[in-house]
């Protein structure tokens, strides 16, 4: 058995690796590389980047960690996945730090007043499904607005405890940033039910409207609470929205969510007309997006029919076409004024037996996309399906033909 000592050789050992990665000479070229497709330059090639998600499990199976300590196995798994992603060798940034988030209480504790549940699946990998605390309209009246408060000592212990373990081979920084994203339909989800939002919109308009007011509100007010510590460290780093600084530098170097991308999506309001989705979602995301410097939206939702929508939001960036947009109407409408982060199926890729077919759908849409600012991203992948060098197949295939259509 491991002791505390042992498990802390081990994480600085892991650190150590990753500190030699970050200062490689290719992760200045990643780094470049997303820098000038997010600022719409022309990079040497297209950016490549798979997410696991599910499929960390195969690649890092939790069995294989040594530390037992949970704060140490949490810090060993990060770093054990920094390495297998650079044996997949796509471009993921590794940054030559170590961040630690700063610290806020969240009141009520349940964030909304009412406690969310779902259905959970009795099959291993399965679906869940809503149990949504708001069954009736009465029930909105136990809503509260969460309200976020900076935990200095928090804060300070927990970087005196990481600067202790790692400072002297990665420095430790503080990072600070909103706890609610823009993506507001899915808090909405959670707290009504997709299919209870669904016949609201038709037959209950108001309590709809009611919903999404209370959930953008809470997000500006959670934007409010953090730029109000003067924390807020710019998130201009990492893989997809790794870019050039956003905003101006402050004077008084206290910076703002200017300085800052917003994420966001309408995943929940894919089936929603675009008519509606206008309506009963992106009027209440547009406030929140109009506090950060840049915005990239979407997920895996179809944006085909709501792509003129999309264009309408503020500092937008970066258009996510997923696998089930059109690629071609994303094109005559962006031009060259956006960068579109061209999101692959999951299940094209882990499937099939033969690798033929993904180097076909790679080149099918690289050649359309050449000349274009772009990136191509592979996520929500919950299975290997048995090909355990997949992405790392993929990785190769799309960074060869990312660089033949650049």
């Amino acid at each position: 058995m491991s002791t505390m000592n042992d498990e802390r050789s081990l994480v600085r050992e892991l650190a150590r690796q990753v500190a030699e990665i970050a200062a490689e000479r290719r992760m200045q070229e990643i780094t470049q590389r997303w820098r000038d497709v997010n600022a719409l330059r022309r990079p040497d090639r297209a950016p490549v980047w798979c997410r696991p998600v599910g499929c960390w499990k195969e690649l890092l199976p939790k069995e294989t960690l040594v530390c037992r300590t949970p704060w140490l196995r949490e810090i060993e798994y990060g770093f054990r996945q920094v390495l297998v992603k650079r044996e997949i060798d796509d471009d993921t940034p590794v940054d030559p730090w170590f961040a630690v988030r700063a610290v806020f209480r969240v009141s009520p504790e349940n964030v909304w007043g009412v406690d969310i549940g779902r259905h959970e699946s009795t099959e291993e990998g399965g679906a869940w499904g809503f149990d949504p605390p708001l069954k009736t309209p009465e029930d909105f009246e136990r809503l509260r607005q969460p309200t976020y408060t900076y935990d200095e000592a928090e804060t300070r212990e927990a970087l005196d405890r990481a600067n202790d373990l790692l400072g002297d081979i990665l420095p430790v920084r503080l990072e600070c940033g909103p706890h609610l994203s823009g993506t507001l339909c899915h808090y909405a989800a959670a707290l009504r039910g997709l299919s209870e939002i669904m016949w609201d919109m038709a037959i209950d308009p108001d309590l709809v409207h009611r919903l999404m007011a209370h959930v953008r509100d809470a997000a500006l007010a959670d934007a409010d609470a953090v730029e109000a510590t003067g924390l807020v460290t710019p998130d201009n780093h990492g893989p997809m929205t790794c870019s050039d600084p956003i905003g101006p530098e402050p004077p008084d170097g206290r910076y703002t969510l200017k300085n800052c991308w917003c994420h966001a999506n309408s995943q929940e309001f894919d089936q929603v007309s675009p008519a509606m989705w206008d309506e009963f979602l992106l009027e209440y995301q547009k406030p929140l997006f109009q506090r950060y410097g840049l915005v990239a939206y979407g997920c895996c939702e179809n944006l085909t029919k709501k792509a003129e929508g999309v264009l309408s939001i503020p500092n937008l960036r970066v258009f996510v076409c997923s696998a089930w947009t059109d690629l071609d109407r994303v094109l005559e409408l962006v031009g060259h004024d956006y960068c579109i982060m061209w999101r692959q199926k999951a299940s094209a890729v882990v499937f099939p037996d033969d690798t033929e077919t993904i180097y076909n759908d790679l080149e099918e849409g690289l050649r359309k996309l050449q000349g274009r600012p772009y990136q191509i991203v592979l996520r929500e992948l919950q299975t290997l399906a048995g090909h355990p060098d997949r992405l790392h197949v993929w990785t190769r295939a799309a960074k060869e033909l990312a660089a033949k259509y650049c």
